[in-house]
């Protein structure tokens, strides 16, 4: 005798809120990636084009002329733009997010006298603007001689109070002190414990922090066009800043163009690290 499947059965009103939801998430993943559309769609369409009619969904034929546009222009170079802004943006993330999570380990770890006031600290930081402290920065980077170099944009990383204080929150509910102390009765290192024990368990939280500090850096504007005077370091957010500087005609088609170039990067980094993300909430959804 067949057995009948048992489901569960769902009242109309239950029914009609299924849908709303799922057209309501429709609708804002639609609204979300409108812009993007809009961006690639007239990277491909030439000036007049896009003056007449600045929102359109039908690809133009003028990407090459676009791009040769773009790459003749003295101020703008992609790949040395693009270069400089790998270099500061991989290297800053991967300061931030290791030094932060050695860090938060320390305050979740470890006991000793100035943890409480350690951590108010790291809060209180939190609370800068960096726009305040950003002239006592340029005038330290001048005094040694650090302008028109990659380091300031980088070694600053390492202190990341936002991402400490996130790193500390989740470490303390994810990670077994048990084995911490079995690793230490074994014979481990600190830093073997950290490094092959405490890691692999925040790998989560580290790609979350990882896609945050990576479009952080790689969108900076402001500190980069404080130090950076030289062609030959600027990052790709200068040069596309500087493409509507010319008084003669502005080519929107490069612009959208450059735009796109910058954005790319991003979406790579965030596919590369997303499964991360979503491991880190199917893993906090399984109690024990």
């Amino acid at each position: 005798m067949a057995k009948k499947s048992i489901g569960i059965r769902r009242t109309p009103g239950q029914k009609a809120f299924r849908v709303f939801a799922y057209v309501l998430c429709i609708f804002l993943a639609c609204l979300s990636l409108f812009p993007f559309i809009i961006m690639l769609v007239n990277a491909t369409r030439d000036t007049p084009s896009i003056q007449s009619n600045p929102i359109s969904f039908l690809f133009g034929t003028n990407l090459k002329r676009n791009f040769e546009i773009l790459t003749s222009k003295d101020m703008f170079s992609p790949w040395v733009g693009l270069k400089n802004s790998l270099i500061i943006s991989v290297c800053a993330t991967a300061l931030t997010v290791y030094f932060s999570t050695l860090t938060a380990y320390a305050l979740v770890a470890y006991e000793w006298k100035l943890k409480g006031p350690f951590f108010a600290l790291i809060l209180a930081v939190m609370m800068i603007p960096a726009t305040v402290t950003s002239i006592g920065f340029y005038q330290f980077m001048y005094r040694i001689k650090w302008t028109n170099n990659l380091l300031p944009l980088i070694l600053p990383a390492i202190a990341a109070p936002g991402t400490v204080f996130f790193m500390r929150q989740f470490m303390i509910p994810a990670l077994p002190m048990e084995i911490v102390q079995s690793a230490r009765v074994d014979g481990a290192s600190e830093f073997r414990t950290f490094n092959q024990i405490v890691l692999p368990i925040m790998k989560p939280a580290m790609a979350t922090q990882a896609i945050f500090a990576f479009v952080a850096s790689w969108n900076n504007l402001f500190i980069p066009q404080i130090l950076l005077t030289k062609k030959e370091v600027y990052t790709m957010p200068i040069m596309v800043s500087l493409l509507n500087g010319d008084i003669y005609k502005v080519e929107y088609g490069a612009i959208y163009l450059g735009i796109l170039l910058t954005v790319l990067p991003i979406f790579v980094i965030y596919f590369a690290l997303s499964k991360y993300i979503i491991a880190g909430v199917a893993l906090g959804g399984v109690k024990e």
